[in-house]
């Protein structure tokens, strides 16, 4: 999975997004802090490659995109919309390869601007990053090559200030950033910092309303926080090995930004701090039980605005969830299976 898997719909209904064999599945609340509902397939029938990514725009409409075999040896990339969790929702819709053909070239990300436009970034066969975004009136663009050479797998991407949408990569020896000037408008390489992110690790979060920022691992296994204009900040030592889970929340009359990872210790660690403010450091705190070797989690807001953190190992298909109790600071509540 790419991206927060655990989501938040129109009508107050949690939902997470999962993959099984060759299918997408979405689970969702019956009622907003209620029971849930068994798996349901979602897309049609077509086969799908094992990777999900998922993105949400502000009408809280999902865009889901993923691989489809096409022929032998290639794939072809198809994305689909979920309106509201227990609707039913668009079938998978081709949007093509970005060299034309070929197979699968990396996983790809989607974010969704405030038009609700979809806009999909995936490495391309050359090691850079191509793109394709859905045109106001319907239908998709063309492939826009956005250049960059030796990208690392898993690029993030996020709608920044005034829904501008940006993307980061990680390459041998930096990060690449690319945004647009305006919305609507061509998204262009803007910014490289020296940076060694292990890839798989990366993580954008819209930090304010006028900074994204954008969360990784290095190898030394620190856990890094990087705003374009500046240089990465070292925040705390990665609780494991796997990617960085990120939500803007109200913690204590706070701005906060939560984080959260599958620790080394099979655990779901916590770090919170004051959004944008690295310098007054954070601290892990480990919840719930061990979890398998896969398990990964997702955090999102729920209908009263609690936090909500959801973990998924696909190897059992076990989803557990916690929620903020309504007491200082992050007090989560015990992990319930569903």
């Amino acid at each position: 999975m790419n991206g927060e898997w655990l989501i938040r719909g129109r009508d107050g209904r949690l939902s997470v997004y999962q993959k099984s064999d060759d299918a997408a599945l979405c689970r969702a609340e019956r009622v907003p802090g209620g029971s849930w509902g068994a798996p349901r397939r979602i897309g049609g029938d077509q086969r799908l490659h094992p990777v999900l990514t998922v993105g949400q725009g502000t009408d809280a409409y999902a865009h889901l995109v993923a691989w489809r075999p096409t022929s032998p040896g290639e794939s072809g990339l198809v994305h689909c919309t979920h309106f509201r969790p227990l609707l039913a929702s668009l079938d998978w819709a081709p949007i093509g390869h970005p060299n034309g053909k070929g197979d699968r070239t990396g996983t790809p990300s989607v974010a969704v601007d405030h038009q609700g436009r979809a806009h999909v970034f995936v490495r391309n066969g050359g090691g850079g990053l191509s793109m394709r975004a859905q045109k106001e009136k319907g239908g998709w663009g063309p492939w826009r090559d956005l250049k960059g050479a030796e990208l690392h797998d898993a690029p993030a991407a996020v709608v920044g200030r005034g829904g501008r949408i940006e993307a980061y990569a990680s390459r041998p020896g930096g990060i690449v950033h690319w945004r647009q000037e305006e919305v609507g408008k061509p998204i262009q390489m803007e910014e490289t910092v020296k940076a060694d992110a292990r890839p798989g690790t990366l993580r954008a979060l819209a930090t304010s309303a006028e900074n994204t920022t954008l969360f990784f691992v290095d190898e030394s296994g620190t856990l890094c926080a990087w705003r374009p204009g500046a240089e990465p900040v070292p925040l705390v030592t990665a609780a494991g090995p796997g990617p960085i889970a990120a939500v803007r929340c109200e913690l204590d009359g706070h701005d906060c930004t939560l984080l959260a990872q599958r620790s080394s210790s099979g655990r779901i660690a916590f770090a919170a701090y004051p959004s944008e403010q690295e310098s007054a450091g954070a601290w892990w705190t480990e919840s719930g039980p061990v979890l398998p070797a896969d398990a990964s989690v997702s955090l999102a807001l729920d209908a009263d605005a609690r936090v909500v953190a959801a973990s998924l190992a696909p190897s059992t298909g076990q989803l557990l969830l916690t929620r903020r109790k309504d007491e200082a600071g992050l007090a989560l509540g015990a992990w319930q299976e569903h």
